[in-house]
């Protein structure tokens, strides 16, 4: 028996909460993260983060947020993408299920890649991760009927290959420390050093002096600098080189493979009933202190590596991309675990509204960071504010996103980004105003 299905967006009483509480969640930390490269100096900050200011409070916040949040809020977001495909293929899970639902699914994604177009070329953010997430997306329709045995082993295929190389230089690394011990004894031994000493004495310096700021760097800091405090032209130039330079790196394609990887997880979540909430407490209990204590563990670890500014071998060149995934774990039974008890529950309930309308709240973040804060055409803040300073601006500015977004769910059914997506996704107007809405009561 066959039948008209009647597609549709999840609304009201239909949604998840704790979906929403997750995603509200990642779409504002994701400012904390982003704004440090919107203020810059990005070449200089890449090259040494001691560039950006290097107080105590500006150790102490980098070292925390390196730890507990770099890199995971693109992790729950990877996560929920992979769980958005189940919702939204529920109908399409038979081997007959209806061709509407993958018709849509790539509408979806091919629109969700143009928006990405416009939130580089038009919003000038180099960092978009909209059209890499789409590009993701077209890959990931026929991994749903996947059994989840399978799909997480895939998912960590990425995180495997990304760190065989490192794995090669870690051990490389401790030779040349090993040659390099030796050179010193024999120079305290007043010994003659053979060639190869010497060889191994010329590359480890070569790797101390990576923590130098060469001419070229300099030249490109120059450059920058230049672009920010100039011309509106020249300022967007600048950054729409930066993203055509990311590109020409291959940064596109291992950002769709990271995400990608990572959806596949996130659907693993799903038919595990881990994500949604399905769950016992004990259980998110158990999977917050193993996924952290390996994740926070390992990224500790690599803090203390990374701060000894020193060129040697470092564990976190292997664990980075498992840690990523690991912590971001540990933040979906963590908020999974605290939305069953009532206090840490009305804590996170003001989420809710911001993952409703995190599509729009990323633009606003490109509109607030790229085209005001640091506009030559706007406020025009120029210099070098430090970690903790940023930051602290990160959280007041998503505090006040996250009002915003309470205020403007009490009149609307989604936001102004939401509605076009879904519009142009459904091809069809889709309801605005909370009063016009079916199925929010």
């Amino acid at each position: 028996m066959t039948g008209e299905i009647l597609l549709s967006p999840v609304r009201g009483k239909a949604r998840i909460e704790v979906l929403d509480i997750l995603r509200g969640i990642a779409i504002l930390g994701i400012f904390t993260m982003n704004l440090p490269f919107m203020a810059g100096p990005s070449e200089l900050m890449m090259r040494d983060i001691r560039q950006m200011g290097w107080t105590h409070a500006d150790q102490v916040a980098w070292s925390l947020i390196e730890i507990f949040w770099e890199g995971t809020q693109r992790g729950l977001l990877e996560y929920l993408f992979g769980a958005a495909l189940m919702v939204l293929a529920a109908k399409a899970m038979e081997p007959d299920g209806p061709v509407a639902v993958a018709d849509l699914y790539i509408r979806r994604a091919l629109w969700l890649l143009l928006f990405g177009f416009v939130d580089i070329f038009l919003l000038a953010w180099p960092g978009d991760i909209l059209h890499v997430y789409a590009l993701a997306a077209l890959f990931l329709f026929p991994f749903r009927k996947l059994k989840a045995k399978w799909l997480l082993p895939l998912g960590l295929v990425f995180a495997t290959v990304t760190s065989v190389y490192p794995a090669i230089q870690y051990v490389e690394r401790i030779d040349m420390m090993t040659k390099v011990e030796a050179a010193k004894a024999k120079q305290v031994a007043g010994t003659p050093l053979a060639q190869a000493d010497k060889a191994a004495m010329a590359a480890w310096q070569k790797k101390l002096d990576r923590y130098k700021i060469d001419k070229e760097t300099k030249q490109k800091a120059e450059a920058e600098a230049k672009a920010r405090s100039g011309s509106y032209a020249g300022y967007i130039g600048f950054l729409w080189g930066v993203w055509i330079d990311l590109a020409g790196q291959g940064e596109v394609y291992m950002g769709v493979a990271e995400a990608f990887s990572a959806m596949l997880i996130g659907i693993a979540l799903w038919k595990w009933g881990i994500i949604q909430g399905l769950r016992s407490t004990r259980f998110y209990l158990v999977l917050a202190l193993c996924a952290y204590g390996f994740g926070l563990g390992a990224r500790a670890i690599g803090v203390a590596e990374i701060t000894s500014f020193q060129p040697i071998p470092k564990t976190i060149w292997i664990t980075s991309e498992y840690a990523r995934l690991a912590v971001s774990l540990g933040h979906v039974a963590l908020v999974n675990l605290l939305v069953r008890f009532r206090v840490s529950h009305a804590v996170l309930k003001p989420f809710v509204a911001a993952g409703q309308v995190a599509f729009s709240l990323y633009f606003l973040e490109q509109i607030i960071g790229i085209n005001i804060l640091f506009s030559p055409i706007a406020l025009g803040l120029r210099g070098v504010f430090g970690w903790a300073t940023l930051w602290g601006w990160a959280t007041a500015i998503a505090l006040g996103l996250l009002l915003c977004a309470n205020i403007w769910t009490r009149y609307f059914v989604s936001g102004p980004m939401e509605w076009a997506w879904r519009s142009l996704a459904y091809c069809k107007r889709q309801p605005f105003r909370r009063r016009a809405a079916i199925g929010d009561a």
